[in-house]
């Protein structure tokens, strides 16, 4: 099933899972730690109050006010907390996880320095048609990525997994997709390091 399709059969906390996990493995643009979006996190556990998520989405951006860094993968990550919705409704939520699978796509693009010449970047608010066939056409299999970088087509496999995971596993499948997001942070701090590099 492709990306396109599990958001669009995503129930409202596979929603929230989704963008949630995308913008915490961007978090590291924005200068946050590990434990940062945590609160966020734990609201959506069973059982967590309803008007938690909007209490914590404030805690949270209290706390990253005024980190942005300089880039453009810094401002699509603001963008996808920014764009957050406080209201925990499937159609908010669905149209804020979808924008932050681009988002996070397009992070990764731009990250993977050998993959992206300047005259090929995408623009500040059109997603490239690249990104938009990947996502309709389903997770690039091992040996079959061509004309995607791999730092793309990693992030795509997590963001069906984190889907799956909830969806197969509901509430249970949050330690699954946190994971998933974390081992995804680590890859995105190396290639922000590594592009650091090539820069000085």
């Amino acid at each position: 099933m492709s990306l396109v399709d599990l958001i669009a059969q995503a129930d409202e906390r596979g929603l929230a899972v989704s963008g949630l996990a995308c913008l915490d493995r961007c978090v590291p643009l924005l200068g946050g730690d590990d434990e940062v979006l945590r609160p966020l996190w734990a609201s959506l556990a069973e059982g967590a109050p309803a008007d938690d998520w909007a209490q914590r989405l404030e805690q949270v951006r209290g706390t990253l006010d005024g980190a942005v860094r300089e880039g453009e993968a810094a401002v699509l990550a603001r963008g996808m907390l920014d764009a957050a919705p406080a209201e925990r409704s499937a159609a908010g939520l669905r149209e804020w996880a979808d924008a932050c699978s681009v988002a996070a796509l397009r992070v990764h693009r731009l990250l993977d320095g050998a993959a992206v010449r300047e005259d090929d970047a995408d623009s500040a608010d059109t997603p490239h048609e690249a990104l938009r066939a990947l996502r309709a056409a389903g997770t690039p299999a091992a040996g079959r990525t061509e004309g995607v970088s791999p730092l793309v087509a990693a992030e795509l496999r997590r963001q069906v997994a984190v889907l799956e995971l909830v969806s197969a596993h509901g509430p249970a499948g949050l330690r699954g997709a946190r994971e998933v997001s974390t081992e995804g942070r680590r890859v995105l701090r190396a290639a922000v390091s590594r592009r650091s590099r090539r820069s000085d």
